[in-house]
């Protein structure tokens, strides 16, 4: 059994490390908190660019756009989102374990360290790495995204794919790939633009007549990167609000880990000071009966 100084230092140890889990935890509740404000403040103006996608796509015949040519796929484009850090449980892991799954050519983009690790570790295809941080600035994902369709527009690439970990409740984050170039469907784009509560596309009543200068066409070319940018931008805010909160439950199942330690370490050590203290009695009883 571990003497009583061992056990001291060990309740010290866990006393430091549940100080910094607990730390750590309120930290990434605040992250997480402004990670969420940013995902629904951006919900005004997808709304909007679906409600105009809509109306301009009513107007023309033939969708002739690059975005919505159908090739052979012969290496895939995928921008992976991953975290700066570690502490934030399987996040990480689990994204990953599906990119292993991966078969066929694949050229990457990473967005995190992480990713960037394993990019380099497993050997594969790194075009770039941006450093996005915390704070998710929409100028540094439109030089990502603008990247990603030169190479899909010079044929580097077939397609365009983000890959993330989705935000869905504080303690469910998905692997999520989300195809982005080539455009398959319109309208069903457009319906998740809308949000999960909006009419389908298809059964739109939208009777207003609006006009297009110079023309629907033009303008049409002009949104439909806007539309793709839009769509990593909100990959990654999801993506930080999964990182945050991941981290914060990690750091709270560690600051409980370490509560039981301590109770358990604290009835150790009241345990061998009270065998201590019975065995003190014991010897100076028997010395005494010694000396009689």
């Amino acid at each position: 059994m571990p003497n009583l100084k061992e056990i001291r230092t060990r309740i010290k140890s866990v006393k430091n490390t549940r100080q910094i889990t607990k730390a750590m935890e309120l930290v990434a509740a605040s992250k997480m908190k402004k990670a969420q404000q940013s995902a629904l403040s951006g919900q005004p103006y997808a709304a909007l660019l679906a409600e105009t996608l809509a109306n301009i796509s009513t107007r023309i015949e033939e969708l002739d756009h690059p975005f919505f040519e159908e090739r052979e796929v012969k290496t895939r484009g995928i921008i992976l989102v991953t975290t700066d850090r570690g502490l934030c449980g399987p996040l990480n892991g689990n994204l990953i374990r599906e990119v292993q799954k991966i078969e066929g050519a694949a050229k990457f983009v990473s967005v995190g360290r992480k990713g960037k690790q394993f990019l380099s570790r497993s050997s594969r295809e790194l075009l770039a790495d941006f450093e996005i941080g915390d704070s998710v600035q929409y100028i540094k994902i439109k030089q990502l995204t603008e990247f990603m369709i030169e190479k899909y527009l010079a044929g580097e690439v077939d397609t365009v794919e983000v890959w993330y970990p989705r935000y869905i409740n504080i303690l469910i984050q998905s692997p999520t790939k989300a195809k982005l170039l080539p455009i398959a469907g319109l309208g069903e784009m457009i319906t998740e633009l809308r949000g999960k509560n909006a009419k389908p596309f298809e059964d739109s009543d939208d009777d207003r007549n609006f006009k297009y200068e110079p023309d629907p066409k033009t303008i049409l070319n002009e949104l439909l990167p806007l539309f793709v940018i839009r769509q990593v931008y909100q990959a990654v805010l999801s993506a930080r609000a999964s990182e945050h909160s991941a981290r914060m439950v990690a750091m709270k199942t560690a600051k409980d880990n370490a509560n039981k330690l301590l109770d358990a370490l604290t009835l150790q050590f009241n345990k061998a000071r009270q065998a201590a203290i019975t065995q003190e009695i014991l010897e100076i009883a028997a010395a005494t009966a010694g000396s009689e």
